[in-house]
């Protein structure tokens, strides 16, 4: 079953999984990009929702959005698009899927932790991509990955094969 799961049968359907997923990072990212975008007001209202009778942020989220985040909004104001537009094209194009994967989820995660609630889309794409994270080499089966890791332990293979020969010699 498992070599199902991770074989290239299965591939074709995390691929679309996959690719359908950047789709909804990209499109985030660019509108925001080009609109122009500020998180000033959704970061002020997870700090007031921290607060009352049944609160929807837990308190040490505010005091991080309130101390770190909000103080540093023009910086939050630039990765978090941008953030949203490279995990997009990463899952697109099926490179750096493993940084695009652990990237999107933690960007979800956070959203959920400012009170966006379990019901939203950031709940769907944190599942999606926790799953996409767990099914292995077939996440990237059909995508640049396949062909730029390998290249890439043979760079660092390559050079670790100098320095032995210089150790050596």
């Amino acid at each position: 079953m498992i070599k199902f799961i991770k074989g290239p049968i299965m591939a074709i359907a995390w691929t679309i999984l996959r690719i359908w997923l950047g789709f909804q990072w990209i499109e985030a990212g660019y509108y925001k990009i080009k609109l122009g975008f500020n998180a000033g007001g959704f970061i002020q209202g997870a700090i007031a929702n921290a607060n009352g009778g049944s609160p929807t942020v837990q308190g040490w989220y505010a005091g991080f959005l309130e101390k770190v985040a909000l103080p540093n909004i023009d910086l939050f104001n630039i990765l978090i698009p941008w953030g949203e537009f490279l995990v997009g094209l990463g899952l697109i194009l099926g490179l750096a899927t493993i940084p695009a994967l652990i990237g999107g989820a933690f960007m979800n995660a956070n959203f959920i932790m400012a009170g966006v609630g379990l019901a939203s889309l950031d709940t769907k794409l944190f599942a999606v991509a926790m799953i996409l994270l767990f099914v292995g080499t077939a996440r990237y089966y059909y995508g640049l990955d396949r062909f730029a890791i390998p290249f890439i332990k043979a760079v660092f293979n390559k050079n670790e094969v100098i320095k032995q020969i210089k150790v050596s010699a």
